[in-house]
């Protein structure tokens, strides 16, 4: 037997409220406040800040080597010269005496402590493709619950999680491959509402109008919503895309991986 999908079972109860928040990177002062008014907070990834593509300025790769790297970086990396890139920051990284990767993780961990203390109680949360889950069970406090081919419960509605990203050429920590994460997909099953972390794949949604690129989307996510029509899709990944949210079917998908520039949540009520 398998209930999958919660019915009406939520008729003559109060109303639930949920603040849904993707692509942190870095903006802990908001995020501390984003699940005011809300039920529960629900993040969809990416919290850590390895580059702003808006103000190269800011991360970690600016902190570590300066706005001028950034800014050839991010030029490289927009002409998708990824091999060009990759040169250029190994080289700049063999100048680090502690090595990249206990570099890359001092800070990583400098800036979790940091964003996992502004969770509210409860939080459920999932991967993003820059995240590193191996040190989230670190930092995430009891209120935070994390999940990834997973679902959970809220308000008599089921939410499934999904984490992390397909690989790409920009080699980001969290990328997996499609059989993985179609075995996640599967995993999560029919749910009232689907959250993960990249969207699935329609060019209006994976298409990034500032860096100028198709970003990478999941077709057994697209598959899917398609087959189980969850109420809702919700993701993020893509910072600027041509559509926000667009119906597939009888599903509602939004994206809502704004906050580092906004600072706002999105809301589901219901």
């Amino acid at each position: 037997m398998a209930p999958t999908r919660s019915g009406d079972r939520n008729a003559g109860k109060r109303r639930t409220r949920v603040h849904v928040v993707s692509d942190v990177h870095g903006n802990a002062r908001d995020l501390a406040r984003a699940g005011e008014g809300a039920d529960a907070l629900i993040c969809l990834g990416d919290l850590v800040l390895f580059l702003d593509y808006a103000d190269h300025s800011r991360g970690i790769f600016p902190d570590l080597f300066g706005r001028e790297n950034a800014d050839r970086i991010v030029e490289l990396r927009t002409a998708r010269r990824f091999e060009e890139a990759r040169e250029f920051g190994a080289r700049l990284w063999a100048g680090i005496g502690m090595g990249r990767a206990a570099a890359i993780e001092k800070a990583v961990r400098k800036q979790y402590a940091e964003l996992f203390a502004a969770f509210p109680t409860p939080t459920y949360a999932t991967y993003g493709n820059v995240d590193m889950p191996p040190l989230w069970k670190e930092y995430a406090h009891p209120g935070t619950t994390v999940l990834d081919g997973q679902r959970v419960e809220i308000g008599g509605w089921a939410f499934g999680f999904v984490g992390g990203g397909l690989r790409t050429p920009m080699r980001t920590p969290y990328e997996i491959s499609d059989e993985e994460y179609a075995a996640k997909i599967e995993a999560v099953g029919e749910v009232d509402v689907l959250c993960t972390h990249i969207p699935p794949e329609v060019p209006e949604l994976v298409y990034d109008t500032v860096a100028r690129r198709f970003e990478r989307g999941s077709r057994a996510l697209l598959a899917a919503i398609r087959r189980t029509k969850p109420r809702y899709a919700l993701f993020g990944h893509v910072h600027q895309p041509l559509a926000r949210r667009m119906r597939i079917g009888a599903t509602e998908c939004v994206n809502v991986g704004h906050f580092a520039g906004t600072g706002r949540p999105w809301a589901l009520e219901w």
